[in-house]
């Protein structure tokens, strides 16, 4: 049994797959007006942005709640990152109904290319 896990252990380790993770959006940026100054300015999204730009077969998820205002956030952000020059195509929404506030996720980076494009 011990084998065999080390084994899967391994075999992840090689497959070059990183884990993805997800990152809250602080809430607190719902409470006043947005600007492209505000938005710029969150070193959340700095990160994820300056990620995503330096893989071009990335995607960045935004999870979010279920709820109206929930739904309103994550599309607005969403227009926020294409108007400053985010490709849309690389951005999705994902709809969950346990999801509390704003959460992003970078997919297709692998740990050989992590911090590299």
């Amino acid at each position: 049994m011990g084998r065999q896990l080390a084994l899967v252990f391994l075999c992840l380790m090689l497959s070059g797959l990183a884990r993805a993770e997800r990152t809250a959006l602080p809430a607190e940026l719902w409470d006043s007006p947005r600007s492209a100054a505000l938005i710029v300015a969150q070193p959340v999204l700095q990160h994820s942005v300056a990620e995503l730009l330096a893989h071009p077969h990335a995607r960045l998820l935004i999870h979010h709640g279920a709820s109206d205002e929930a739904v309103s956030q994550a599309e607005e952000l969403r227009a926020w990152l294409i108007a400053l020059a985010v490709d849309s195509k690389r951005i999705e929404l994902n709809t969950e109904n346990d999801a509390r506030g704003l959460n992003l996720e970078l997919v297709g980076i692998t740990l050989e290319n992590k911090g590299n494009p």
